[in-house]
């Protein structure tokens, strides 16, 4: 169970990675300002990090966002040690975050069972009529 501690460092890694993307400090061609940051787990030790990247372009533009991420995590943590200022900046590992896109979609389908269609109205205007 993280601490309040690893929280904090975790919410402050994905807001200065945020940064990074949206500001395109990141030269990664495959790396974009669609690709959002949504949570950075931080292990007890302190080692590693987790970075959950989400975006509404399509999987495979997520996941090549995301191994653009991997490719500039070297980077990323050299720029977020200077930022932190704690003895060992953790190692970073993104992964694909799909759970914005699916409620997304979730939503969508939802709105779309709300409403009622055109025709399914007159099917049963027809069907009331005989």
């Amino acid at each position: 169970m993280p601490n309040h501690r690893d929280e904090r460092l975790g919410k402050l890694i994905q807001e200065k990675i945020g940064a990074l993307i949206v500001e395109g400090k990141i030269k990664d061609p495959r790396v974009d300002s669609f690709l959002s940051v949504t949570r950075a787990d931080v292990s007890n030790d302190l080692s590693y990090a987790d970075v959950y990247i989400s975006s509404f372009k399509s999987e495979n533009g997520l996941s090549e966002g995301v191994a653009g991420l991997q490719s500039a995590a070297g980077f990323i943590q050299s720029k977020l040690a200077s930022v932190l200022h704690i003895r060992q900046t953790p190692h970073l590992r993104f992964h694909a975050d799909l759970g914005p896109r699916k409620s997304f979609e979730l939503n969508q389908k939802i709105d779309e069972l709300a409403q009622p269609s055109v025709d399914g109205q007159s099917d049963r205007d027809d069907d009331a009529a005989n």
